[in-house]
């Protein structure tokens, strides 16, 4: 006699959870990326181009000759800054704005106070590069002969910039200021001075923000990315073995902008060669 299939199902039921393995415990959840790239691949972030900071307030004084001279070489380690692109177009900036040697290729627009006594009618702005620091003078009151002291904001230009928008009797005028982009033409240039055992790198003729805050070397073979360090101005040194090596340089802008210059060296580089690499725009 059959049984009543209200009977049956209870049966069916146990019987079914008897026979289907559970899947979900052998089987392993696996993470799905959507949209991410893998860690290894980190994204990259593309800043913005160095733009014109805001105007402020300082003094202008000038040094060396009417032609230049006494203004050619300086902290930042230019050696000659007509000869690197430079021309009469700098500044020395007071310790305050030097940065120990960080400052060094920044721009600068400036231009006379309204105004201000001796200044030219009518002269429009000038466009420097900090190239030198104007030392502090301890023995005489910030504002009276110690323009370079701390924390002052100040400008000691070459003679030549200076007399485009002051005259010569004015000695000291009162100035607005501010950071721009450096314009250069060409790439980046990277001169390699010392020995095997401590080599130097000289960078000038930078763009965009002009300073430079960081900077790395590799090579083709042996040297993986390696940090240096700076030894003075824009001089940076390191003891890794650069000799023998293709080098690629890494250069890191104040404003967190980087440029990397790839194999710009030949294998067999010398001590004393300048080599052009990638500028920033």
């Amino acid at each position: 006699m059959a049984l009543p299939l209200r009977g049956l199902l209870p049966l069916s039921l146990l019987l079914l959870l008897l026979v289907v393995p559970d899947v979900h415990a052998n089987t392993k959840i696996h993470p799905i990326w959507r949209g991410h790239k893998s860690p290894a691949m980190p994204v990259k972030h593309h800043r913005p181009k160095f733009k014109p900071g805001p105007w402020k307030c300082a003094h202008a004084t000038f040094y060396g000759g009417a032609d230049g001279s006494g203004t050619m070489g300086g902290a930042c380690g230019y050696e000659d800054v007509k000869q690197k692109g430079y021309g009469l177009q700098t500044a020395a900036v007071s310790q305050g704005m030097f940065n120990n040697g960080q400052t060094c290729g920044a721009c600068y627009e400036i231009k006379c106070a309204k105004g201000a006594q001796w200044c030219h009618r009518g002269q429009p702005s000038i466009f420097v590069t900090a190239t030198n620091v104007c030392p502090p003078n301890y023995n005489q009151p910030s504002d009276n002969g110690g323009w370079c002291n701390p924390p002052r904001e100040h400008f000691d230009l070459a003679q030549p910039a200076f007399l485009q928008v002051a005259e010569y009797k004015a000695g000291i005028i009162p100035i607005q200021y501010r950071r721009v982009p450096c314009k250069k033409v060409g790439g980046i240039r990277f001169t390699i001075t010392g020995n095997p055992y401590s080599t130097l790198v000289s960078v000038w003729n930078v763009g965009g923000a002009g300073d430079v805050v960081g900077m790395q070397v590799k090579g083709d073979h042996k040297l993986k990315w390696t940090t240096m360090k700076r030894n003075w101005g824009q001089k940076w040194e390191t003891n890794a073995m650069l000799v023998g090596e293709s080098l690629c340089f890494r250069v890191r802008a104040s404003d967190g902008r980087s440029s990397t210059s790839w194999h710009i060296t030949p294998k067999n580089w010398q001590f004393g060669q300048t080599f052009e690499g990638k500028n920033f725009k």
